[in-house]
């Protein structure tokens, strides 16, 4: 298991990935120490974490990301693991493009009245910026809580509503 933190313009960048590539947790932090408990313990091998320079495709896709290119992480794969909800609303999120609500995320995830499960698959999230949970906001578009800040919250969307203008 390896780590590797980029600097980007929302903030330092740090992803845990296995050793076959898939990313197991991902935040806007330098501290692996706060990444670690994102990843769901039947993902944590007995194996030592290492820092690398960087993680070949998965910090290409990010550079990318950030160059402008937003769908470039919508093809790192990433390893999820959890309750059958939350990981199926995770992996819907993933191809979510534009900003939707909590409602329209359970909707999306087949189980309407599943918001609150929604919200918290979204507030557990281990894989920020690859499992867009930042995409998520409130009825009538305010935005809601993001455990790496509204300030990168808002940087993100700003970013990709550019790159989907342009």
């Amino acid at each position: 298991m390896s780590y590797a933190t980029i600097v980007t313009p929302a903030g330092p960048f740090t992803t845990i990935a296995d050793n076959d590539g898939a990313v197991l947790a991902s935040g806007f932090t330098t501290d692996t120490a706060a990444l670690l408990p994102q990843v769901h313990k039947s993902l944590l091998p007995e194996i030592e974490l290492s820092e690398r320079a960087e993680l070949g495709e998965v910090t290409e896709a990010v550079v990318r990301y950030f160059d402008g290119e937003v769908t470039a992480i919508d093809k790192v794969p990433v390893r999820l693991a959890g309750g059958e909800f939350l990981v199926h609303a995770r992996q819907t999120l993933r191809t979510v493009t534009t900003p939707v609500t909590y409602t329209e995320l359970a909707e999306l995830s087949g189980r309407p009245s599943a918001v609150r499960a929604a919200a918290m698959a979204c507030a557990g999230n281990p894989a920020a910026l690859f499992v867009p949970c930042h995409r998520v906001v409130r009825i009538g578009g305010a935005l809601a809580g993001f455990l790496w800040g509204l300030d990168v919250k808002r940087h993100l969307l700003g970013h990709e509503a550019a790159a989907y203008t342009v």
